[in-house]
């Protein structure tokens, strides 16, 4: 460094160049000194300056924002991810580059929910696991083919215990092949019966009811599912009761456990005394002396767990569209009476209605078998609809009431005279609609609803 001129020195030590004194030991400037300017300006030291600069500050042993809010501040704003802006920000070079400040995108996805977990307390770890264990059950147990298997089980659902006998017609009709409608209607009621055992554990036997020659010299067509409860009763072992269904049925409540809806409060649904309601006005009880006093008493033994086979009434009699039987010996001595060809060769000329007469034969005349019969009110598990027994208008014991949400709809003789295929597709879109979920609700209340008033169009979700 060259100087225009020599530096000169100072009364007391030091020069009157501020730039020569660094070295000299001062502490502080000299006072009084002017320099050769005429505008007689002090020299001042570079720390005095500063500090005059910066007013008066805290002392260097305090720290700023020490108080209790502003800690926290601190600690929740360290908590955030930052995040690099543009090109545009005034981050030094080394920060534009991706290698200063720490990077969100640059961290894993695990990374991230480690460093999360890293900043939970332990009482909210503990909290967010119980949590996600009820919710990842919930979907196992209840959103899952899961479902079935748990609810089979004795010890949680009880569902193996049920077998349903679907009747179908697999191969086509007997007088005429079955056409379009015929085999829309085979379809829904077996998609029905399908979803309803999915979710409540119970076994389906799908059995083809189309004539077949059991023995030389008859055909006894409908007969079969004397034969078809016996095989079921032998194929599944551990079954207690079988319910039998003809194809024109369709559950409307598939909400409804046959546990809850009949049997855990089996003794509060049945009926023993026909004389509760007789549309066949036979005789009950039997007085005849020779008959112990279950026999003669309209309630037999009063036992429910006696009962062995429960089925509706219809305005016509015993109805055999959806009935249940237990398995026991008694119900082996039934059917194989019931299946007798003898009492079929000679009686079956005047049963009309071929194995249903033939079992109100059986009730009417042996008193061993109405010792073991209950029965249901019709709409609890045979609702009609209303269109069948209508020659008195509507029955309030038979009609199918849908505030009163009926848990099963048989289109009775609706292929007499009756469109058996409208009548399923009604009882089919209503029962969607009666058992929509949230989801469903909301589309279709809130959704479609308000597309329609601004289109004008209706539009199915």
């Amino acid at each position: 460094m060259s100087l225009s001129r020599s530096p000169s020195p100072v009364p007391g030590g030091g020069w009157a160049s501020p730039g020569l004194n660094i070295g000299s030991g001062r502490s502080s400037p000299t006072r009084g000194y002017t320099g050769g300017s005429s505008s007689a300006t002090p020299v001042m030291w570079e720390s005095s300056r500063l500090k005059k600069a910066g007013g008066s500050g805290y002392p260097s042993f305090a720290t700023q924002n020490s108080g209790f809010l502003s800690k926290h501040m601190r600690k929740i704003s360290s908590s955030l991810p930052r995040f690099n802006s543009s090109s545009s920000s005034p981050y030094s070079e080394k920060e534009k580059l991706g290698r200063g400040r720490w990077s969100a995108q640059n961290v894993p996805l695990l990374g991230r929910l480690r460093a999360l977990m890293g900043r939970m307390g332990r009482k909210m770890k503990i909290r967010l696991l119980i949590l996600f264990m009820l919710l990842f059950c919930i979907i196992i147990f209840y959103n899952t083919p899961l479902v079935y298997h748990w609810r089979r089980t004795s010890w949680l659902g009880g569902g193996q215990k049920f077998v349903i006998i679907l009747a179908a017609n697999i191969g086509g009709g007997v007088m005429e092949w079955k056409g379009a409608r015929e085999w829309a209607i085979e379809r829904d009621s077996v998609r029905n019966k399908k979803k309803y055992v999915a979710r409540w554990g119970y076994e389906l036997e799908i059995v083809d009811m189309s004539t077949k020659k059991r023995y030389a010299h008859e055909w006894r067509e409908s007969w079969e599912k004397v034969d078809f409860i016996r095989t079921a009763l032998r194929k599944y072992p551990k079954a207690e009761w079988i319910w039998w269904l003809d194809l024109n049925t369709f559950i409307m409540e598939p909400s409804y456990s046959l546990q809850d809806h009949i049997f855990n409060s089996l003794q509060n649904h049945v009926y023993r005394d026909i004389n509760e309601y007789n549309p066949l006005n036979i005789t009950h009880p039997m007085t005849e002396e020779y008959l112990d006093p279950d026999s003669r008493s309209p309630v037999g033994d009063g036992n429910v767990n006696s009962v062995n086979l429960i089925l509706p009434q219809d305005c016509s009699g015993f109805n055999l569209g959806s009935f249940f039987v237990r398995r026991s010996p008694w119900t082996d001595r039934l059917l194989d009476v019931w299946w007798d060809p003898v009492a079929y060769e000679q009686k079956h000329m005047e049963w009309e209605h071929k194995e249903q007469d033939a079992l109100e034969q059986l009730y009417t005349t042996q008193p061993w078998i109405r010792k073991h019969t209950g029965f249901l009110p019709q709409r609890m598990i045979n609702s009609f609809p209303p269109g069948a027994c209508s020659e008195n208008g509507n029955d309030t014991r038979i009609h199918y009431d849908q505030k009163d949400r009926d848990f099963l709809v048989n289109m009775a003789g609706c292929e007499w005279g009756r469109d058996c295929w409208g009548e399923m597709y009604n009882y089919r879109e209503l029962s969607y609609w009666l058992n929509r979920n949230p989801w469903e609700l909301f589309k279709e209340e809130f959704v479609a609803v308000i597309w329609y008033k601004i289109t004008g169009q209706k539009v199915k979700l």
